[in-house]
């Protein structure tokens, strides 16, 4: 039996989206955590160039709803969400069904998605709704200075002398600090993504993302993360939806919500808006490129067991597309 992937990617965070509806009957869970342990190694040792997880796509039986996604890392591990990856399942569920308003379920939440306007020629681009958002401790995992409920814009002791962090599930968990460029581009953002993901760790023991924010300017941040599961990547969705909560909460003159936000990171670029509704409730528009790399086929049997030599791939054009938009951007220097 042949497996069909679309390599695809949202700011450079790049997974492989399978359809289960291409089977007779789904692959098991042990199956996709097999396949994407296997195909998305990096360093030529997984299927083609790797990727950061595959994004599992099926039929919904939610009302209203257009498909499913599931979100499983390099590890092998399932994330509750992916923002990036869920930009690039919107495009896929919207063009096999003629629709550009929609929701798509995930884990915790029937998020709405909807087509925007390009970012550039050949450079397509979605809006995906980012919730639920919470700063509960117990929600997120969280055992940091004698058991606190919430952290907001603290320094947690055991991680850092210096560093003020900012606890939020988005409904990922994330943990977010604000600092200066040396900071950004230093090693501490690995020494600190590595120790509270290795497992063993008794302040996140299920991991957490970490992020190293920068201000730009006014509505203008730069986003670095260590992703759970995965390690340092391009760009990660959640993550920068969460850290432009926490930019409007912490870091604007007032806080002032439904502004659009600028965001840039290793991969590219975003646009977020951050909103507030009843209760103190936060949600966040993230919008950005939903880019398809290049349609992939090989034996499932093959795949499983890490053989890539029956592989054949269309290549779509898109990439070169995206990378003449990439280069136009203004980042800091040194990322």
């Amino acid at each position: 039996m042949a497996v069909k992937m679309i390599k695809v990617h949202g700011s450079g965070n790049d997974f492989y989206l399978l359809d289960q509806t291409q089977f007779q009957a789904p692959l098991s869970d042990a199956d996709l955590k097999q396949l994407a342990i296997n195909i998305c190694k990096r360093d030529g040792a997984g299927l083609y160039d790797g990727a950061d997880g595959v994004l599992v796509v099926d039929k919904s039986e939610h009302p209203q709803v257009l498909g499913r996604m599931r979100v499983i890392n390099a590890d092998g591990t399932e994330a509750s969400m992916c923002g990036n990856g869920l930009r690039t399942v919107a495009r896929y569920l919207g063009t096999q069904n003629s629709q550009e308003d929609f929701r798509v379920q995930t884990m915790y939440a029937d998020l709405k998605v909807q087509a925007v306007a390009d970012f550039a020629a050949h450079v397509p681009a979605y809006s995906v709704e980012i919730s639920p958002v919470t700063f509960d401790a117990q929600t997120l995992g969280m055992h940091a200075n004698n058991d606190a409920t919430t952290i907001i814009n603290e320094k947690i002791p055991a991680l850092s002398a210096d560093l003020k962090f900012s606890a939020v599930a988005v409904p990922n968990p994330h943990l977010i600090a604000f600092v200066d460029h040396d900071t950004l581009v230093g090693p501490e953002l690995g020494r600190i993504g590595e120790w509270m993901n290795d497992g063993k760790n008794q302040i996140f023991p299920d991991g957490v993302n970490v992020s190293f924010v920068e201000v730009l300017g006014p509505n203008s941040i730069f986003v670095r993360t260590f992703e759970r599961g995965v390690g340092f990547t391009n760009a990660c969705g959640t993550a920068m939806s969460a850290s432009s909560l926490m930019y409007v909460l912490l870091h604007q003159e007032s806080t002032d919500f439904n502004q659009e936000i600028h965001v840039t990171n290793p991969g590219g670029m975003v646009k977020t808006v951050v909103h507030q509704g009843a209760d103190e409730e936060y949600w966040m528009e993230l919008i950005g490129n939903a880019t398809f790399v290049r349609i992939v086929t090989l034996p499932l049997e093959e795949a499983l067991q890490g053989d890539y030599s029956p592989a054949t791939a269309t290549e779509t054009g898109e990439q070169v597309a995206y990378e003449d938009f990439v280069a136009n951007l203004q980042r800091p220097n040194g990322d």
